[in-house]
């Protein structure tokens, strides 16, 4: 074990943090929209202390899966590349990135975030798909709450290209309309660390945790998705207690959010 994980663990005992930080507090978090604005249908860049990600949001037309023919689709990809962390390698997609992303996309598809039928073109032939790219350009922890906010305001503040049906072909840089937003999730993750748990853990936090557990809210202050990670257990209080302070914890978020969308 690494000397700052087994100081990390020590002081959880205590409630404290390498950093000073309250157990429950985040770092700055600083949310920027239209960051990719010459190739992107929508994007932003999210830094939750030194953690940064761009996500952007590209529409393709495709076809339908058979089951759902008048149904668009929304397809969910992070890239984390050598520049992000020294453990990152090139090439092929690697397990963490394959996790992040289907993290970020379980929260917007299990919440029903966007209307899938605002999608179709022509059933069973044409609808729209909605690629979320998630890109780390630096990773010092909780790369799921930054990409999931990343996702939810690229998507809030994303457009829908005209479709020219003579070309059949999206024009792009031309909008037709917002895309369909249903509502809006918010993702958080608690993260255990010996008997406690830890909000916004940064990279060296990530090294010494037992277990994590992603939940995702409404504005309703609905669960809609969760997911757990690692492989220690929680107990049915210790997950009782993250749902909790979750719904805290997505109200400011969402206050974030919401004010970037505006500027």
């Amino acid at each position: 074990m690494k000397l700052n994980q087994d100081t990390i663990r020590k002081m959880a005992k205590d409630q404290e943090r390498l950093d000073g930080r309250d157990l429950k507090e985040f770092r700055e978090i600083e949310v920027e929209t239209d960051y990719i604005h010459e190739t992107a249908e929508g994007s932003a860049k999210v830094s939750i202390g030194k953690t940064q990600v761009v996500v952007g949001i590209k529409i393709g037309v495709e076809s339908p899966y058979s089951d759902r023919p008048d149904e668009g689709t929304i397809v969910t990809n992070a890239e984390l590349a050598p520049m992000a962390a020294r453990e990152y390698e090139s090439g092929p997609p690697q397990e963490e990135g394959v996790e992040l992303a289907r993290v970020v996309d379980r929260g917007i598809r299990e919440s029903e975030a966007v209307d899938l039928e605002e999608l179709c073109i022509e059933p069973g032939e044409k609808v729209m798909t909605v690629f979320i790219d998630v890109h780390v350009l630096n990773d010092d922890g909780n790369l799921i709450d930054a990409s999931s906010l990343g996702a939810m305001a690229a998507l809030k503040t994303g457009y829908i290209p005209v479709y020219d049906e003579e070309e059949d072909t999206l024009v792009r840089g031309e909008k037709d309309r917002d895309i369909p937003i249903d509502t809006e999730p918010v993702t958080v993750t608690g993260h255990k660390i010996g008997e406690e748990i830890f909000w916004d853990v940064t990279g060296e936090e990530e090294d010494a945790r037992d277990a994590r557990l992603t939940v995702s809210i409404n504005e309703k202050g609905n669960v809609v998705a969760m997911q757990k990670g690692e492989t220690e257990p929680f107990s049915q209080d210790e997950i009782n207690q993250i749902i909790e302070e979750a719904e805290s914890q997505t109200q400011d978020l969402r206050e974030i959010l919401d004010n970037a969308a505006e500027e």
